[in-house]
């Protein structure tokens, strides 16, 4: 069995070492899963219901401890952290209420009664990313078990520490072992094999849309259900009618959040031409501003990169000579540091083109809002972006006409549990979060029952 060396990206200090789960493993995962599932499935909906709340309250009285275990193992900063760990509990309490509200339907047709019941997939498969994992880890798991399946995780190798508490977790709460099990491992052999396997009814993956295509495949080639949360170029635009002082100032926090390691970063900042150099000026101090340090302390803005191998993927991104027109400042010494980056370069360069998923953005000048969209949509992907006006109707128009699933307006919000999330294009298939959410891990069922006609019926 193989295992994985841990180590704490602020001080490149070895954490622990975490056992691999072979094939044998998740075969045997998948059968124990199986039978909990149906136990768990036969529950009433408010036993199921309870059941979370009581998870949503360990969580809850666990929220310090979870955010350590991030803090040591992905290096996000404290307060970061404290905010995920809550954000877990709140997920579980949202969908702790859908397993009483997940009914079906009464279609009126002829000759009888017809219903819809909303019957739970089985086992569901979850594999998470390194970035955000007890977070993404919870917006697959909730609305499943809120469906009545089981679910299986398989944690990134390098940040698994948080997303085993919380399996263990569930334990302490009272739910069967067998009814959501972490399975830490290789994507080549636990992934695998929740795509192959024909009793995981539904993978849900969230990482690179390389690997995103693969998993589809595989599901693909045994009619199985997925859905895929992938990469991202996401488009911060500032029009010029807009506050762009507030839009400098928030603009670092929508792209160096988690040192730019997310999805939804506004990696690409498009902004009108006639405001662009007073723009930069007012960015500058907002990107030097940026606190980097020890993910510990609570000054702290931005953390290190997740890994050696990271850092060497976005440096490769700012090799020696590159114009960069100006950078915050990072630590020296021990551990993953990159300083928050902006760069100006040509619409055709790869920096615009390509996820560097780091603390690099890159600023370009438009010329009207065609042009601002055109640029926008110029990239295979379609995840978030921010919106930046102080006229509804072009906040309205340049919304619609963006090819993104999650745009926000004045603000970088891009998640909220309570609504929709996914992407257009190659940012994947399907929809997390929302009150839909449980939906999606049930097959609707549909049952004619004949109705004679009354006898005597005047």
């Amino acid at each position: 069995m193989t295992a994985t060396e841990l180590i704490n990206p602020a001080t490149e200090e070895v954490l622990r070492t975490v056992e691999h789960v072979d094939v044998a493993g998740v075969d045997d995962a998948v059968a124990r899963a199986k039978s909990a599932q149906r136990r768990w499935a036969r529950l009433a909906p408010a036993e199921r219901a309870a059941a979370l709340r009581a998870f949503a309250a360990v969580v809850d009285a666990h929220v310090g401890e979870l955010a350590a275990l991030e803090v040591a193992n992905s290096g996000h900063p404290i307060g970061s952290a404290e905010w995920e760990a809550g954000n877990v509990r709140d997920v579980l309490q949202y969908y702790a209420a859908s397993p009483e509200r997940l009914s079906g339907n009464q279609i009126p047709v002829a000759g009888g009664i017809d219903v819809t019941f909303n019957e739970p997939l089985g086992v569901v498969g979850v594999i998470t990313p390194w970035n955000f994992p007890m977070v993404i880890a919870m917006w697959g798991i909730a609305p499943a078990l809120a469906a009545g399946n089981a679910v299986l995780v398989k944690p990134a190798e390098w940040t698994p520490l948080s997303t085993i508490r919380l399996g263990e977790l569930a334990v302490e709460a009272g739910l069967e072992p067998d009814l959501l099990q972490v399975l830490p491992g290789r994507g080549s052999v636990v992934g695998e094999r929740f795509v192959t396997h024909p009793d995981v009814r539904k993978v849900v993956f969230t990482g690179s849309t390389e690997v995103g295509k693969k998993v589809m495949a595989g599901a693909a080639a045994r009619v199985k259900r997925v859905t895929l949360e992938l990469g991202g170029k996401s488009a911060n635009i500032v029009f010029a009618d807009c506050d762009l002082a507030r839009a400098a100032a928030t603009a670092p926090g929508g792209v160096f959040d988690n040192a730019g390691q997310d999805c939804c970063a506004r990696s690409r900042i498009l902004v009108q031409r006639s405001v662009y150099d007073r723009f930069m000026e007012l960015l500058e101090p907002a990107v030097k501003g940026v606190v980097v340090g020890d993910p510990a302390s609570r000054d702290t803005d931005m953390g290190p990169l997740v890994s050696r191998p990271h850092w060497e993927k976005v440096a490769s991104y700012v090799p020696e000579g590159t114009p960069v027109a100006f950078r915050g400042s990072a630590p020296t010494g021990p551990g993953f540091w990159f300083p928050p980056t902006v760069l100006t370069p040509q619409r055709t360069d790869r920096t615009v083109t390509e996820e560097i998923f780091g603390p690099v953005v890159t600023v370009l000048p438009f010329d009207d809002e065609g042009d601002a969209i055109g640029l926008a949509n110029h990239t295979e992907y379609g995840l978030s972006g921010s919106i930046w006006t102080d006229d509804l109707s072009r906040a309205l128009r340049v919304s619609r006409a963006v090819e993104s699933g999650n745009l926000s307006v004045n603000s970088h919000s891009s998640v909220r549990y309570s609504t929709p999330f996914g992407g257009f294009k190659q940012s994947g298939l399907g929809r997390e979060l929302g009150p839909d959410a449980p939906l999606h891990f049930t097959e609707t069922k549909n049952v004619f029952i004949a109705v004679n006609d009354l006898e005597g019926e005047a």
